[in-house]
């Protein structure tokens, strides 16, 4: 099988994490070489931006400040992690990619899209998603599913407004690349979710029944 990228978005709390984790065990008991990786935080480097992009500080990141740490993150992770592994056949479930930066920083920040998608492009060397399953739910039900179970890091601490463009900007996305960003109802329990991905990956991969 030839390497594929595989990338989870979806809004703070969509339950991205869960489903990459379910995949991934799913995948790997049909004997398929996976691997499981983040944005930002998929490489050494990476997880010293995460920290300084997801932590709350005394003065706030400029948005332009956190839209380049983002690249470099991206960049980073783009030659040391995805080109090698799918170079070696793997299929990578990645928790956010490009389509992160245009919701969130694009539409949730407002910024110019047109910038972004250049910036992206340079980050990436061109590569886009295979697929990007897109888990789609309502921001204040899923941030409220955050605060039951910890404190909101500084990204989910923006108010809600920010939250509801950002979802707007996803189901444009998808809406403009359908024959990349598939969206999955994320509002169901977790075990429905799983199944509709699984049914959904095994067409992709064209998997035996």
């Amino acid at each position: 099988m030839d390497g594929k990228l595989i990338v989870f978005e979806g809004v703070e709390g969509s339950g991205k994490t869960t489903q990459i984790q379910q995949t991934s065990e799913w995948l790997q008991s049909l004997g398929i070489f996976t691997l499981v990786t983040r944005e930002p935080g998929g490489t050494d480097l990476g997880l010293h931006l995460r920290h300084l992009l997801l932590k709350a500080t005394k003065h706030p990141i400029a948005d332009r400040t956190e839209l380049l740490l983002y690249a470099a993150d991206r960049s980073q992770h783009v030659e040391q992690e995805l080109k090698p592994s799918l170079a070696k056949g793997a299929i990578i479930l990645c928790d956010r990619y490009t389509d992160s930066t245009i919701a969130y920083q694009g539409w949730g920040r407002q910024m110019s899209i047109e910038m972004i998608e250049q910036l992206n492009n340079l980050a990436t060397g061109g590569l886009q998603s295979d697929l990007t399953i897109l888990l789609d739910i309502d921001p204040e039900f899923s941030l409220k599913r955050i605060l039951a179970k910890r404190k909101l890091d500084r990204m989910e601490q923006i108010d809600l407004n920010f939250h509801y463009r950002v979802r707007e900007g996803y189901l444009s996305l998808a809406k403009k690349y359908p024959h990349r960003i598939v969206i999955v109802d994320a509002n169901h329990d977790i075990a429905k979710v799983t199944i509709d991905i699984q049914t959904l990956l095994a067409h992709f991969l064209k998997l035996r029944s």
